[in-house]
This record gives C-alpha cells, sequence and structure tokens, in this order.
C-alpha cells in the first residue's frame, strides 16, 4: 500500500487533499501542525512513502518538519505546499531536503501527477537499493565513485548521503561527463515531461549537491556552470 503524510493546519484543504489521495490509493495518515507530523512519522516507525507539507503550520512549521524527515530518511519523498508569496520558502525547502513543490492553489490532477512522480522515484529508489548494497555497474570518476545498483555515492572512499532527486541528477552528469545538460533535460530526466514546475528546482538542487560534493562549492571544480545551457560535470 502507498503511504502518505498530509501535514497541513487548515482542515478544508487536507479533508480535499486525503478525499484525492484516497481515491488514487492510497493510505492516508493525517496531521495538523507540524509537531503531530512528526509524531505519526515516529508511531509507523517510518514506514510512509511520502510527506506532503504545508509550509505554514502552527507549533512546528513545515520547513523544521521536512528537515527532521530527511535527517530521519534519505528515501522519504517530500513534498512542500506552498503559497505564491512564499518564493523564498520554496528554495529553503528544497535546500533542507525537499523533493518537489506544489502551489495553493492547485488542481487536483496537477497534486497528484507530482505525488505519483515522487512516489515512483521514491519505490524505484528503495527497490534498486534493497536488491544490492555493493555490487557492480560502479563508475569512478577520480575521487568519486558512484554505484548505480546500490545508488551510494562515495568521495575518497566516504559515502555521501543523496537524496533521490539528488541521486538522478548526479547518475545523469555521471553518465554523459564534459557534457553540458541543460535544465530541460535535467527535469525531464528527473521529474518527466509533466513536470508542471518551473526551472529553478534545478538551480536549488545543483546548489545542494555543490554543498555536498565540492571541497570550495562558492567556485565549483567539478558541478561547473555552462552560460546560456546548464550544467557539467568535470571529472
Amino acid at each position: 500500500m502507498k503511504r502518505i503524510l498530509v501535514a497541513e493546519d487548515e482542515k478544508s484543504i487536507r479533508e480535499f487533499i486525503v478525499i484525492n489521495l484516497k481515491r488514487s490509493g492510497y493510505d492516508v495518515i493525517e496531521a495538523e501542525n507540524g509537531e503531530i507530523a512528526l509524531k505519526r512519522y515516529d508511531e509507523a516507525a517510518g514506514n510512509i512513502d511520502i510527506a506532503l507539507l504545508d509550509i505554514m503550520m502552527p507549533v512546528m512549521d513545515g520547513l523544521t518538519v521536512c528537515k527532521a524527515l530527511r535527517e530521519r530518511s534519505s528515501t522519504i519523498g517530500i513534498i512542500m505546499l506552498t503559497a505564491k508569496t512564499q518564493e523564498m520558502d520554496k528554495i529553503t525547502g528544497l535546500l533542507v531536503g525537499a523533493d518537489d513543490y506544489v502551489t495553493k492553489p492547485f488542481s487536483p490532477s496537477e497534486l497528484m501527477a507530482r505525488i505519483d512522480a515522487v512516489y515512483r522515484r521514491v519505490n524505484v529508489n528503495r527497490e534498486l537499493v534493497s536488491r544490492s548494497k555493493n555490487a557492480g555497474d560502479l563508475i569512478e570518476l577520480n575521487e568519486f565513485a558512484l554505484n548505480l545498483r546500490s545508488r551510494i555515492l562515495k568521495k575518497n572512499g566516504e559515502p555521501i548521503e543523496l537524496t533521490q532527486v539528488e541521486y538522478q541528477i548526479v547518475e545523469l552528469l555521471f553518465t554523459h561527463p564534459n557534457t553540458p545538460m541543460g535544465r530541460i533535460d535535467i527535469l525531464k530526466h528527473v521529474w518527466g515531461d509533466l513536470y508542471y514546475g518551473d526551472e529553478k528546482i534545478v538551480d536549488v538542487n545543483i546548489r545542494r549537491l555543490r554543498m555536498k560534493m565540492e571541497n570550495d562549492p562558492s567556485t565549483p571544480k567539478h558541478l561547473v556552470t555552462v552560460w546560456g545551457v546548464g550544467y557539467k560535470w568535470i571529472p
């Protein structure tokens, strides 16, 4: 069963979301604020595939919950619910570990398309990790080694924890070293052809990857910008 945690303090919005999720076959756990959301996650012993978090919640806001969930799990899918005026909060959410965001007001079809896309990534990632922790299909680029089966990235032998979105970006760049990749190419590879959002989500994830992978993120040596195009990986 696909299980999702919905944390939204406005009851009418939460009920609207829950109805559409149940119609699409999701097992829904509800929370009216961030503190309860973390409690529900812990009670489920981490047996939750996706968390849908409103940014503006009482007691504990969605950004704090997002960061706490990401510390608990690198595989859970996290989607933030934001208002149009919360542009900086969207970026902050992605930086602290969210996979995507949906802007209010949203249609049921848009919401479900985004949730289903994140669920597919989460499911594929968990299946591959459980299938192999060690073996084969290794890409080695100087100090970096990416295992395509276990989905583990190492730098000088030390693992770097990646979200599923970060992994897919690294996989694309590592399999095409020294090749400029446009933002649209990255969007299609990671989020699919039906993604409703804008290209900024790529830039935020690249920024986060630089913080994890580069010795000096402000002057990247490997994950470089190709002006007017996008990004490329220089081994």
